[in-house]
């Protein structure tokens, strides 16, 4: 199975983007803010297929370009008890709602399906791999992801439907605006590197230093 194959091989690229290691705590208690504009690639093509043409669903909502910047190696302060949090990846449309989801390990995650047909759920990724089963309008199912890594997220009847979940064990991690800003949570002094993920792959990286109380602005121009 073609599809089988292309996500085994995505998933094998994939897996180890965010997997960090411990590295030396900088000064106790200091952070600084780290923040910038990752630059994006160009879109390329467009979305024609026709939208589902049913009452009191909404159109199909218009895909947002997004990237994740992160620290490649994380402070050894970093690394906490996995989180007891919940995120939402909605079915609309024949559509991921977000497209791009960035979580901590132990969070999990509701894919409720708001469209008027069926959907089936699935991943092959090592990270998490999952298979929710048919299930139709107005039902929610949920999987835990306890694991670094990035799981790539199909539909096994609708193949044009897809989404990434990005599983972080720290928490310097942001989902970038449309606009491609992006601000990382308060980081510990020290020199760290940068990295800026798009469509299962990383596309930009460069060092970067944290100084007590200041704003490093580091942009990620992409090749």
């Amino acid at each position: 199975m073609v599809l089988t194959r292309r996500v085994a091989i995505a998933a094998l690229v994939t897996t180890t983007l965010v997997a960090v290691m411990q590295a030396p705590a900088g000064t106790q208690g200091a952070t600084g803010t780290l923040r910038g504009r990752f630059a994006l690639p160009a879109a390329t093509g467009h979305d024609h297929r026709p939208a589902l043409i049913e009452p009191r669903v909404a159109p199909r909502p218009r895909q947002t370009r997004v990237g994740v910047v992160y620290l490649e190696v994380a402070p050894s302060e970093a690394f906490e008890q996995p989180v007891a949090a919940r995120q939402r990846m909605d079915q609309r449309n024949e559509t991921f709602v977000p497209h791009v989801l960035a979580i901590r390990t132990g969070t999990t995650v509701d894919f409720p399906n708001s469209d008027r047909i069926y959907h089936n759920v699935f991943s092959l990724s090592p990270t998490r791999r999952f298979d929710l089963g048919r299930y139709a309008v107005g039902r929610s199912k949920a999987v835990r992801f306890d694991r670094p890594g990035v799981v790539r997220v199909f539909c096994d009847i609708h193949s044009h439907m897809s989404a990434f979940i990005l599983v972080f064990s720290h928490r310097y991690f942001a989902v970038t605006q449309p606009d491609g800003t992006f601000q990382l949570p308060p980081v510990p002094t020290g020199t760290y590197m940068l990295a800026g993920w798009y469509e299962g792959e990383v596309r930009a990286n460069r060092q970067v230093v944290v100084r007590s109380g200041e704003t490093t602005v580091a942009d990620l121009p992409v090749p």
